[in-house]
């Protein structure tokens, strides 16, 4: 047999960092879950900012990706304020990797290692990188209104991604046990399924709306943005009523506190999302309003998915970890006998 030569601690960390790093740091549990909600609350500051992109007609302020120019990666003193916006805008996805970075890295070298965790943050790196991707092809496409749309849909799965790690960072790894039956979890999907429906038309209303991002003749979606509107109004109606009706469920067959505050918070969003949204309405949708329902509609999303999340429970103590890999060394020569 062949001995196999033992690697450096230089050649460890070539090979695989993330277990290098795991070898010498542990981070405690809440260090875990801060991690995660920083790569949450950076996913929504980025859908945030981007929508002040929009708004301030900088959305071709850096008119080519990757690039700022054709001859410069960054913005440049002749393109004024927009520019300055826009690529700002794009620096802040490397603060979002950033965040998601340390949200991996703090998953992987917890002890004991958890899989599921460290899966759950590669999944929100991928996401970023497709966005990334996504984004890129809107500025090439002059803001297609479509692939805006899609820029935006893609953002809340990574909401609902970064929401989910958070979310366990502070359950344990055992098997989920459901708290409600399976009516009212049937319910929640249906809640669920509605809430959906309400952002994706929410996109269409945007694309169809009079903030189109840049100056310039950009194209629109073809339809009133009145008569999408009255859709959008009628499905967050549809939400509420959806809400509303899980709330007096919950109270009805006596389900635990945690369900029914959740669905308490969801439906103080609701309502508030709702008073801004018919506000915009009839004032012509000013930027400030159209911003706050932006942020609004990533709390609805956050909200009801904490919902679904409340309806089952994984113990702590009764985590299924993963160990984490050890270096194997040898053991101790016995002393000889006297």
């Amino acid at each position: 047999m062949v001995a196999v030569p033992n690697l450096s601690q230089a050649g460890q960390a070539a090979r695989n960092p993330l277990a290098f790093i795991a070898q010498r740091w542990t981070p405690s549990p809440e260090t875990v879950r801060r991690a995660a909600l920083a790569a949450l609350v950076m996913s929504v500051v980025i859908v945030v900012t981007g929508g002040a992109v929009r708004l301030t007609g900088s959305g071709l302020g850096c008119p080519t990706w990757p690039k700022c120019t054709g001859d410069s990666l960054t913005a440049t003193r002749a393109m004024g304020v927009h520019g300055v916006i826009e690529f700002g805008n794009r620096m802040l996805t490397y603060v979002l990797c950033a965040a998601v970075g340390w949200a991996i890295i703090a998953a992987r070298a917890v002890k004991p290692w958890r899989r599921g965790l460290t899966r759950l943050g590669w999944a929100q790196f991928w996401v970023v990188m497709g966005n990334a991707v996504l984004g890129g092809f809107t500025v090439l496409t002059g803001l297609n209104p479509y692939t805006v749309a899609a820029h935006f849909l893609l953002s809340s799965a990574l909401i609902a991604v970064a929401l989910v790690m958070w979310h366990r960072a502070g359950e344990g790894d055992a098997e989920a046990r459901p708290l409600v039956g399976k009516p009212v979890r049937q319910l929640t999907w249906v809640l669920i399924a509605a809430s959906g429906a309400l952002i994706a038309v929410g996109t269409l209303v945007t694309g169809a709306g009079p903030h189109a991002g840049d100056s310039s003749d950009v194209p629109r979606v073809p339809v009133k943005w009145e008569t999408i509107s009255q859709l959008h109004a009628d499905l967050a109606w549809v939400v509420c009523g959806l809400t509303i009706a899980l709330w007096f469920v919950l109270r009805a067959v006596d389900a635990p506190a945690g369900p029914r505050a959740r669905v308490r918070d969801l439906l103080i969003v609701l309502l508030s999302q709702g008073v801004i949204g018919y506000i915009q309405y009839f004032t012509k949708l000013p930027e400030v309003l159209v911003a706050l329902h932006m942020l609004g509609s990533t709390l609805v999303w956050i909200g009801v998915l904490r919902v679904l999340l409340s309806m089952r429970e994984r113990p702590e103590n009764e985590r299924g970890e993963d160990p984490v890999p050890t270096a194997v060394t040898s053991a101790p020569e016995p002393a000889p006998a006297a």
